[in-house]
């Protein structure tokens, strides 16, 4: 899954020089373009590092003859006024590349951080958290790097690779095992998933044998009367808005998965800094 996610890593990088420089950084351009300096990246937050592969994309597309030495890595944990990086090349090249570098930590840093706490909350569980498609356009592959990074999991990457039948896609089937048995006649092989709403709704999709059961919006008791019907006949997993205070109880009641968005859709950025010696 880590290769798949770095596909288009490159591209990624490209488009955001490509909207942030535009026909060039006329402000670098007041600096003499044999200047040379060394500068330094600095957390101003506590949290997880992630982003250092898009950060290293982004110098090597400015300027290759940029070096850089990584004092922590993805995964780590960062304090404030830790040292991240140290980076050392033309004045214009480190000024040039300074936004991105910095968008890109500061936003897959946040997804990280945000997926260990989470982690954390609930590993006395078996469950999984999951992340969901509820990214940021055009960053979904760095965003669910970063849930890994941090110690979560991967929901499907698009409408591709997995069935999510939902409310809307069972009325326009007829049933919940018309969906199913349609799904698995189009596309063999790929993972079909369903969601209810009902212990009856469970039940059908249980009859029908989809791999995965969303179970939507459940209350605490529902969720345990699923796990006990669903007797481990296939894998349950609970949606609802959860966050670090509901996690927990969710957790507890032995499904195997929980899907949150927050994740990846509420991102309080992590502060990085860049300095010049």
């Amino acid at each position: 899954m880590t290769t798949q996610l770095l596909e288009g890593l490159s591209e990624t990088v490209r488009a955001a020089l490509a909207e942030d420089i535009g026909s060039g950084d006329i402000t670098a351009e007041l600096i003499p373009a044999e200047k040379t300096a060394t500068a330094h990246i600095i957390s101003r937050d506590q949290g997880i590092l992630c982003g250092t592969l898009w950060a290293n994309e982004v110098f090597q597309q400015i300027d290759p003859a940029v070096t850089l030495e990584w004092h922590k890595h993805d995964g780590d944990s960062i304090n404030n006024n830790d040292v991240i990086l140290t980076a050392h090349g033309k004045a214009r090249s480190l000024l040039t590349a300074e936004r991105s570098v910095l968008n890109f930590l500061q936003t897959l840093s946040s997804v990280a951080s945000s997926a260990r706490k989470i982690a954390d909350r609930v590993k006395h569980t078996r469950v999984k958290i999951l992340d969901t498609r509820k990214t940021i356009p055009g960053l979904r592959r760095a965003q669910k790097f970063a849930v890994l990074t941090g110690g979560c999991f991967n929901h499907r990457i698009g409408l591709y690779d997995a069935y999510l039948i939902k409310e809307n896609h069972i009325n326009a089937c007829g049933t919940i095992v018309n969906a199913i048995n349609t799904a698995r006649k189009h596309h063999e092989g790929k993972p079909v998933e369903v969601e209810v709403e009902t212990i009856e709704q469970l039940k059908e999709a249980l009859a029908a044998q989809a791999d995965i059961v969303m179970l939507d919006n459940f209350t605490l008791p529902m969720l345990n009367e699923a796990v006990a019907v669903n007797a481990g006949k296939t894998k349950l997993e609970a949606s609802g808005g959860y966050d670090l205070d509901s996690v927990v109880a969710v957790a507890e009641t032995g499904v195997d998965y929980i899907s949150i968005g927050s994740i990846t859709k509420h991102i309080h950025a992590t502060d990085f800094s860049m300095l010049f010696d």
